[in-house]
């Protein structure tokens, strides 16, 4: 039976972290595949170890792994860590809040077993399900970004910043990765695109965005970030795999 590894930074989400993980644990995949939950928590202060220690507890047959951060890092340190603790098949990124639905994962999956993709990013602004609508530079500021990181890896993706992504585990693993912040999403990108022969496909999910009153925690300053990496790894550092890696 192939396996999904599901990875979750978890920063400061102790009062919504055992939300997403119903959805998740309610999530019936197709294809025969099985799930496991990797929760990374990056040194939250707020009792977010704690709920997910009795999380787990509560729930033995989850396929729950946590692991805590000894220093908060950021997301990309998170995801990182979480990777590289992955076992199943494929790899999707999942964040903790309530703003991506774990019902698209079989969207996400269908080209993966279908046997045409390697990547396959979830992008908020194609398909037909529901999209909350909230701050117009935001999206303007995502698909700025997305148009930039296009430009120099010659894809045409319509959301690079997307949450959503999906990976073989043979290929990501391998993947050299660098940004501990949310310059994630441009480096991934950029590293990826380079490896020969990559399928990358993209496909319409839903998008439940949150308020900065509700949670959200991405800022002008980590935009500014993005155009920086998008500069960085696609000019000046162009390694695609880690040197263990081959």
């Amino acid at each position: 039976m192939k396996r999904l590894s599901i990875v979750i930074p978890a920063y400061n989400e102790a009062a919504t972290i055992h939300l997403i993980l119903d959805k998740i644990i309610a999530t019936e995949l197709d294809f025969d595949i099985e799930k496991e939950i990797i929760v990374v928590n990056d040194c939250s202060t707020d009792g977010t170890a704690e709920a997910l220690r009795n999380y787990a507890a509560a729930h033995p047959g989850a396929g729950l792994v946590l692991f805590d951060q000894p220093v908060n890092q950021g997301k990309g340190a998170a995801l990182h860590k979480g990777i590289e603790l992955a076992t199943g098949d494929f790899v999707v990124i999942q964040d903790a809040d309530l703003e991506y639905d774990p019902a698209d994962y079989n969207l996400l999956l269908r080209p993966m077993m279908d046997e045409v993709a390697d990547v396959v990013y979830g992008s908020r602004f194609m398909g037909m399900g529901p999209h909350r609508i909230l701050f117009f530079w935001h999206s303007i500021g995502n698909k700025f970004l997305t148009f930039i990181s296009n430009m120099f890896t010659n894809l045409n993706l319509t959301d690079m910043e997307t949450c959503y992504k999906m990976f073989r585990a043979e290929i990501i693993k391998k993947v050299l990765l660098k940004e501990n912040r949310f310059g994630f999403e441009p480096e991934v990108t950029a590293r990826i695109s380079r490896i020969p022969g990559i399928r990358i496909y993209e496909v319409g999910i839903s998008y439940y965005g949150r308020t900065y009153e509700e949670g959200k925690k991405i800022t002008a300053k980590d935009g500014f970030r993005a155009i920086y990496c998008i500069l960085k790894y696609n000019i000046f550092d162009r390694k695609v795999f880690r040197p263990s890696a081959g």
